[in-house]
């Protein structure tokens, strides 16, 4: 019997190009000595959960994911509690986890340093809500103008520009309407605001290295929110200015961090998990799962 290691490779097909993609990751697998590894493609009808619990039924030494931000969400939540890591490589337009976890957008350069790396312990987020089942996310949930930008950024730019089509998209919506919230941070008093979108992170940076939440960090065992609550288009250029200075003080902007995260909106709002539009509704609750996820860094 071989002793030799066997990966499972996931992949959202939409998102890759299929044959220039296997044959790259082949050769990586191979070099290191890897058994021709499991290959399974998504679908539209399952993001990711069968492949991921196959790929542990399979006791695969390792699962590759690409896909997309929801690929991976998907992906990772599957695998968070077991001992399989996941090892994320660039593909679709966000890539957060592999930029926050400083993962190269080249494949090739990914596939060198995360086959070669090392083994990191990270954070998953339970997250639950009105009109929406248990899950999970690793990135980034949030209500509001977050999504609507997400929602709204066309398939057909994504592909053509990339990350930037989701600048054309926040443009258009700078007049998003503000919601009512109130916020609730483990046991302490719930705090009531006017914000255009609240995000709850388990990393902070975003595309263009924005950090929307930098002290967020993906294993420190806690989660972060930023409120956004600008009140007219004018103030959009101050309070840009306050999330890339992290020294300066913007009024418009406010921060909180802890283990349990509660947002309800008064009012039905849009919704998003980890890049992808879910439904509607009024409330996000998200919690810590510490140390659940297995990945490879560089």
């Amino acid at each position: 019997m071989s002793s030799a290691r066997r990966a499972a490779v996931i992949v959202n097909p939409v998102k890759v190009d299929g044959a220039a993609f296997r044959r790259t990751v082949e050769a990586a697998l191979a070099d290191r000595g890897f058994d021709e590894p499991l290959w399974l493609e998504t679908t539209p009808d399952d993001a990711g959960v069968g492949m991921a619990r196959r790929a542990i039924d399979e006791q695969v030494d390792l699962v590759l994911v690409a896909g997309g931000d929801g690929t991976v969400r998907v992906v990772c939540g599957e695998l968070a509690g077991t001992k399989v890591p996941a090892a994320v490589l660039p593909g679709g337009t966000g890539n957060l986890l592999a930029r926050n976890l400083g993962i190269s957008l080249d494949l090739e350069v990914a596939l060198h340093d995360l086959l070669d790396g090392s083994e990191r312990r990270i954070d998953s987020v339970l997250i639950e809500g009105d009109e929406l089942s248990r899950d999970r996310f690793v990135v980034m949930a949030g209500l509001g103008l977050d999504a609507a930008i997400i929602d709204d950024a066309p398939d057909d730019l994504k592909k053509q520009v990339g990350w930037a089509a989701y600048v054309v998209s926040t443009l258009k919506n700078l007049n998003h309407p503000s919601v009512h919230v109130e916020i609730t941070v483990d046991d302490q008093p719930p705090v009531r605001r006017r914000a255009r979108t609240v995000v709850i992170g388990n990393v902070g940076t975003l595309q263009a290295n924005i950090p929307l939440l930098p002290d967020a960090e993906p294993d420190d065992g806690r989660i972060d929110v930023v409120v956004l609550m600008p009140r007219r288009i004018s103030h959009w250029p101050r309070l840009a200015l306050g999330l890339v200075v992290k020294s300066w003080r913007e009024r418009h902007v406010e921060r909180f961090t802890g283990h349990r995260i509660q947002v309800r909106a008064d009012r039905p709002v849009r919704r998003q998990l980890d890049g992808d539009a879910i439904s509607e509704g009024t409330s996000l609750v998200a919690e810590v799962d510490p140390a659940a996820l297995v990945v490879r860094v560089p």
